[in-house]
């Protein structure tokens, strides 16, 4: 039985299955992507990037079909999906627009005998290990500065998303890429690691998933001395130290955490609120938890979605019951949802214990945790208590406040009285658990370059 299938998370209901490549597939994919490298690394950089323009142009065409297969693979409302599609083409039109500046040659202070400059160049065949929760932009963030580089890319999708896996290799041939610079690989965990990491045709490899994942192709990469950037989560801490209109700032964190049914790395995982307003804001976000509408679930972007898949329901699922089990006060949801499905109600979680599951394991659903400090310095330890450090938010009436208390998070990105947002400009990636190097904006060029040093000493 194949690995790769979409199952409809609204009901169970197994929809279409795909067959797992074989070793000798891989092979002979590892081979292509290879040989391709040797012509696309050379293809002017203004023919590369008016390929990735193109790409843009067919998402946004095709925008409704492409949030209809994400929604049967991983249960994305329509509205949701469609807004995925448009992100994911802004990044493919932003390196179409800046990769050829992000490339040109750099000159290197204090060099005062010669000429010392970098020049960005590609280094081959990359291979991408994409997650479920954001099919299509998490692969637009890989692929498009890789392929404007000049890299060509080997994708394993994640096993839930084999029908957009398949149709994002059909838009980019469609758009006129080689058909081997992109190579959609139905490939098992297995074959990562004994057949592509070691592989001396592969140059490195990206991977956004979990903390367990991101230790088990960082230990085959180290082993076969590949580069890897790793994206694998968060705790994110959102910090309201101060805020003229409570409600208000409860119902901007309640719709943030709901995005994607929580089901996000840079979701707003903990809520860090100052003695004074915190039982206002928790009062708010409950209310909001229970008001939710579960009659017509998924059919109106309003109420709620499936999570990703029954397994991810029971994970999540068992993780609030423990969390609950060892001191945690349940103010709203935490039962099962009637009917067939991975559907669960928001839950609403205060006094969560130090130690527990909840207050240390990143929870990848709608939960909202909620945290009462007195002090900012209280806020800051508590905020930086997490093995994770992906991402924070800090809200006040005074930015230089929250400016201030910001700059002492241990987290890859800061944002000030907004939630995270993803812009294509914006470098995302962060610290500690969460990961290695950096996507999206002009870092994400970096990542897989040769930055080839030239030196020209003066006669």
């Amino acid at each position: 039985m194949s690995e790769y299938k979409v199952v409809n998370p609204a009901n169970g209901e197994t929809v279409k299955e795909y067959p797992t490549a074989t070793d000798d597939q891989i092979k002979d994919a590892l081979e292509r992507s290879h040989k391709e490298y040797a012509s696309w690394k050379t293809t002017p950089v203004e023919e590369r990037v008016e390929i990735l323009r193109k790409v843009a142009a067919i998402y946004r065409k095709r925008s409704e079909e492409l949030a209809k297969i994400i929604q049967t693979e991983m249960g994305k409302v329509i509205p949701a999906g469609q807004g995925e599609v448009e992100i994911s083409a802004r990044i493919y039109e932003y390196y179409a627009d800046n990769a050829k500046a992000f490339i040109e040659e750099e000159k290197l202070r204090g060099a005062n005998d010669g000429d010392a400059y970098l020049l960005r160049k590609p280094t081959g065949s990359i291979l991408g290990i994409m997650p479920w929760n954001f099919p299509y932009y998490q692969v637009a963030r890989f692929a498009a500065p890789n392929l404007a580089l000049g890299n060509t890319i080997l994708l394993k999708h994640a096993p839930q998303c084999p029908s957009s896996a398949e149709v994002m290799e059909q838009i980019f041939q469609e758009a006129g890429l080689p058909a081997d610079a992109y190579i959609n690989i139905y490939a098992t965990n297995e074959q990562v690691a004994d057949v592509i990491l070691p592989d001396p045709r592969n140059q490195g490899v990206s991977l956004t998933g979990s903390e367990r994942a991101g230790k088990a192709v960082a230990a085959e990469a180290g082993k076969n001395l590949k580069k890897v950037v790793l994206e694998l989560g968060g705790s994110d801490p959102y910090v309201v130290l101060d805020s003229p209109d409570v409600a208000k700032t409860a119902d901007l964190l309640f719709n943030t955490r709901m995005g994607n049914m929580g089901q996000a790395c840079n979701s707003p995982k903990r809520m860090i609120v100052m003695e004074d307003i915190y039982d206002d804001f928790v009062s708010s976000i409950t209310q909001a938890a229970k008001d939710i509408a579960v009659e017509n679930p998924w059919e109106d972007p309003g109420t709620l979605a499936p999570l990703s898949s029954t397994g991810a329901k029971e994970r999540f699922t068992e993780q609030v019951k423990a969390t609950v089990a060892e001191g945690a006060t349940l103010l709203a949801g935490g039962e099962d949802y009637d009917g067939p499905g991975a559907w669960v109600r928001p839950v609403v979680l205060t006094d969560v214990k130090k130690g527990s599951r909840g207050y240390y394991e990143e929870l990848f659903g709608p939960a909202f945790m909620v945290f009462k400090v007195s002090s900012e310095e209280e806020a800051i330890e508590l905020a930086n208590d997490t093995p994770f450090g992906l991402g924070s938010a800090i809200f006040s009436s005074d930015s230089s406040r929250a400016e201030k208390v910001g700059a002492q998070i241990d987290s890859g990105m800061v944002y000030i009285n907004t939630p995270e947002e993803t812009r294509e400009y914006l470098p995302f990636g962060g610290v500690k658990r969460s990961g290695i190097g950096r996507e999206l904006g002009p870092l994400a060029m970096d990542e897989f370059a040769n930055k080839q040093l030239f030196f020209k000493k003066n006669a």
